[in-house]
């Protein structure tokens, strides 16, 4: 299996044209290897410590997860994010309709939702809830153990988000970052109402590593959708899956899951009815 196509250019130049379509379905393969031994070796439920009673006090019934704004952001990326790899993927294994269009509109429409997200991340949110800190990296080896059985401890309490879930914002970050960056310079090749076509900006070497970074960051995506999906609808996990479509998760799960002292939430009613409003 070859990692990148090549080609002559008309100076007989031996250059990059982008990733080798394997790939494609490497990616695949590797997606469904992963959720086939993830399911079998990994329990669907891995016991936490007892919860102090007292943490419970004055806690509403419903805790509000992801405002409005954060669930918008996901859904949206997640159609675009589809749009996005269908358009790439299906003509390339012979599933043909015309896709430049619907590609490059849908590529816009995911600019536009990642921008929305970083002013979002910084103007409504703590910015520092989603990085990796030393207490992540303890909590990832104490869940992992637990959860492969090689440990007699339980699964230690994250703040407000796991240290996985952390990973996969992390890595589907620098995919994203690197299809849109390219992407933007890819449109420069196609006729679009936003600028005129320069195809002769860059060397045809560079062209084809632009095309290479774009499909290597496409090929990623397509493992992290599908160990995202299969996250999501996993029994344990699916209450976090419906907190991004309500907003709210409950104070057993909330106790249960997160750690009072990393994710501190409002003990006042306005929460539970700003949850109801949801």
């Amino acid at each position: 299996m070859e990692f990148l196509r090549r080609a002559l250019n008309p100076w007989g130049e031996d250059v990059p044209i982008g990733v080798s379509w394997d790939l494609i379905w490497a990616a695949v393969i590797i997606g469904a290897v992963f959720v086939v031994v993830h399911a079998l070796m990994v329990p669907k439920k891995v016991g936490t410590g007892e919860v102090d009673p007292d943490e419970a006090k004055g806690l509403p019934d419903k805790l509000q997860r992801h405002k409005p704004g954060a669930r918008g952001f996901h859904w949206s990326m997640s159609a675009t994010m589809f749009a996005l790899l269908i358009t790439a993927f299906f003509p390339v294994i012979g599933i043909q309709f015309p896709w430049v269009t619907i590609h490059w509109i849908a590529g816009i429409l995911l600019i536009l939702t990642v921008i929305y997200h970083i002013y979002h991340v910084f103007a409504k949110q703590d910015f520092w809830t989603m990085w990796i800190d030393r207490r992540d990296i303890e909590e990832g080896k104490q869940g992992l153990k637990a959860a492969l059985g090689k440990s007699e401890g339980e699964r230690p309490r994250a703040g407000k988000y796991p240290v996985d879930q952390k990973m996969f914002h992390h890595a589907a970050m620098v995919a994203t970052l690197g299809a849109v960056v390219t992407g933007v310079l890819m449109m420069f090749r196609i006729d679009n109402f936003l600028w005129a076509e320069r195809t002769y900006m860059f060397s045809d070497a560079t062209w084809g590593w632009i095309y290479v970074i774009h499909g290597v960051c496409g090929i990623g995506l397509i493992f992290l959708v599908i160990a995202h999906v299969y996250f999501a609808i996993r029994p344990e996990k699916r209450w976090m899956t419906w907190s991004m479509i309500n907003g709210w998760i409950d104070r057993d799960r909330y106790l249960e899951n997160h750690d009072p002292a990393r994710w501190t939430v409002p003990e006042a009613g306005t929460q539970a009815a700003e949850a109801e409003g949801d």
